[in-house]
């Protein structure tokens, strides 16, 4: 056999020599000469399969392992543990030092309001001490500005983390709600009217036109 003789040329040179037997029947030595050329011709098919097999499920591995580091990357549970609820009580205790000094600031105007005029010198002295009491209630918004920048810089860090996660993996946002709760959130809020002010502010002129027009 040639060295330089490829798998191929020995199948059909072995199927020749088999062809051009005289006799009809096939002896085993033929059957096996053909099966080990068949064979050994099949081998390299084998190794390149064997791979490319090996070669993609590598891929896959390196992939899944880039995924589970940007997973921990992500710190869902420090996000879940720390940041989200201290972002959470920071807004309840916004929330409450709002209604506390719009309670002050109510009561002070109720007081000025029901002050008597007629002795100049009291009513200047209540309305005084009102506007004071005012002043101090309007302080609240410093303490609320920090609160409230804390739980802006932890949004902050939950998008860049998530932006990073979705833009290395290409994620594609799902059509529709995420979950049946938030769909039925969504509805609710569109019946009812519970999207909140606006955030570019009110016009005035197209109050007044609406009011004028009614």
């Amino acid at each position: 056999m040639s060295k330089t003789e490829s798998r191929a040329d020995q199948v059909s040179r072995v199927l020749q020599e088999i062809g051009s037997e005289t006799s009809d029947d096939i002896s085993v030595r033929e059957i096996l000469s053909l099966a080990d050329t068949m064979a050994q011709s099949m081998g390299g098919l084998y190794r390149a399969i064997e791979a490319s097999i090996h070669r993609e499920f590598s891929e896959i591995a390196s992939y899944i392992e880039a995924m589970k580091a940007d997973i921990a990357g992500l710190q869902a549970n420090d996000l879940k543990e720390t940041h989200l609820p201290t972002a959470g009580r920071e807004l309840d205790a916004v929330v409450e030092a709002t209604e506390a000094a719009t309670n002050s600031i109510m009561e002070c105007a109720e007081a000025i309001m029901c002050a008597d005029a007629s002795d100049p010198d009291a009513y200047k002295a209540t309305v005084d001490e009102q506007v004071m009491k005012i002043f101090e209630a309007c302080s609240f918004q410093d303490i609320t500005g920090q609160r409230i920048s804390k739980v802006v810089e932890t949004l902050n860090m939950v998008d860049a983390r998530v932006s990073r996660f979705a833009a290395r993996f290409s994620v594609a946002d799902a059509e529709g709600p995420a979950s049946d709760d938030e769909a039925a959130r969504a509805a609710r809020r569109k019946e009812q009217m519970l999207d909140g002010p606006r955030t570019d502010g009110i016009n005035q002129d197209a109050v007044d036109d609406l009011f004028s027009a009614a």
